[in-house]
């Protein structure tokens, strides 16, 4: 059994500096997925500002979501090779797209899509 006490005087702590936070027993690290379509950047891009600031680099395995934070580490999974990648999120997309994440030309030639434009894909939050 976990050590209840110590959880306790940690949440007491916590809530002394003005700290909140959600324990649920048994679940660590929270696992997010999606599915749906992957496609990858134009490489007219190279070079632009991203919505993080970053500058795209078509070499980088970096993504862009529509909702998830920047920084969030993203498993890319191509459902059809069963090949994966991590990326991290830099970049918002359109909310009209219809793709779940776009990616940069180096993940999209890991996943083996990059001649086709678009796979179906899972994604994992890492962290």
């Amino acid at each position: 059994m976990k050590n209840i006490r110590g959880t306790r005087q940690l949440a007491i702590a916590m809530a002394v500096v003005g700290v909140v936070a959600v324990w649920m027993p048994g679940s660590a690290k929270a696992q997010t997925t999606e599915d749906g379509i992957a496609n990858f950047y134009s490489d007219k891009l190279q070079g632009k500002n991203t919505g993080s600031g970053d500058l795209y680099d078509k070499d980088k395995l970096t993504a862009s979501h529509k909702k998830l934070p920047y920084g969030t580490q993203v498993k890319v999974t191509n459902v059809e090779n069963g090949k994966s990648v991590v990326v991290t999120v830099n970049d918002r997309m359109n909310k009209s797209n219809p793709a779940v994440i776009d990616l940069t030309r180096r993940a999209a030639e890991e996943l083996g899509f990059n001649k086709t434009g678009k796979t179906k894909v899972k994604l994992e939050v890492e962290k």
